[in-house]
């Protein structure tokens, strides 16, 4: 098989949770030009069908719009089901369901630092739970769950962001191990930077977002579609010997 043609998605099918804004709809975008079929997935159903009828502009590309609660067992059991029954196959899982509660320590409660924990880790666990029999079926499957920079180093004011993104780190790992004999891999993106609707605060307040990217070599937030070539090449047959990894894409703020 030539380099091209192992970036080829013609025939696979993804399933990507959070899959309708930010780098979720990025991520989707970018498997979708590969040929994919797409299922997206999140909270908010009507933003998610305006996604999907989006998405699936892209020249021969179906989309199907699911809405699910990623830390709902009931709900994320039914989604996986839906996509399977809808294509015949689950090929490709992207974890990109995520938030962050920002605060010092002292001025956050239980509930909000659980409450992202649940999202972050537990959804993204059972993403990963209830989508693998699929995988297994073919004996084929790749996972891509989003991390972040914080998975690596750590940011004031941020104890239950990092706190989770450094648990979808190692789960990435743990489960690469426990599933590498089985035709899955389960690799990590680690984006940093981005301009997405969860960096909001920053990017509205000029002293803020000036101090944060004062942190990144390179002096400038990401652009969401630069996440998508990385995206494509851990759902290819490019990434066929890739599993357990960790890819930064942050400017270089971790190199320092």
């Amino acid at each position: 098989m030539g380099v091209i043609e192992q970036f080829n998605l013609n025939g696979k099918v993804a399933l990507i949770s959070g899959g309708n804004r930010g780098l979720g709809y990025e991520m989707a975008k970018a498997l979708g030009e590969a040929g994919a079929d797409l299922a997206i997935t999140a909270r908010d159903s009507h933003r998610n069908k305006e996604a999907a009828d989006k998405l699936q502009d892209i020249d021969r590309v179906k989309c199907i719009s699911l809405t699910c609660d990623v830390t709902d067992e009931k709900e994320v059991s039914e989604t996986v089901e839906k996509t399977f029954d809808e294509y015949g196959r689950i090929d490709i899982l992207i974890n990109s369901a995520g938030i962050n509660i920002r605060g010092p320590i002292n001025k956050l409660t239980p509930n909000e630092f659980r409450k992202v924990q649940e999202v972050n880790v537990t959804g993204t666990w059972l993403m990963c739970q209830a989508t693998a029999p699929f995988m297994r079926k073919n004996n084929y499957g790749r996972v891509i769950n989003i991390g972040s920079t914080l998975s690596l180093i750590a940011f004031p004011d941020r104890t239950p962001y990092a706190t989770s993104k450094g648990a979808v780190l190692n789960l990435t790992r743990a489960l690469a191990m426990e599933w590498a004999t089985s035709g899955i891999r389960v690799n990590a993106i680690l984006p940093g930077a981005f301009a997405t609707e969860m960096n909001t605060v920053l990017l509205n307040d000029p002293e803020k977002c000036k101090a944060f990217l004062s942190n990144v070599p390179m002096g400038r937030w990401g652009e969401l579609y630069e996440i998508g070539g990385i995206a494509l090449f851990l759902a290819s047959d490019a990434a066929s010997y890739v599993t357990g990894a960790s890819f930064v894409i942050d400017g270089g703020w971790t190199a320092q």
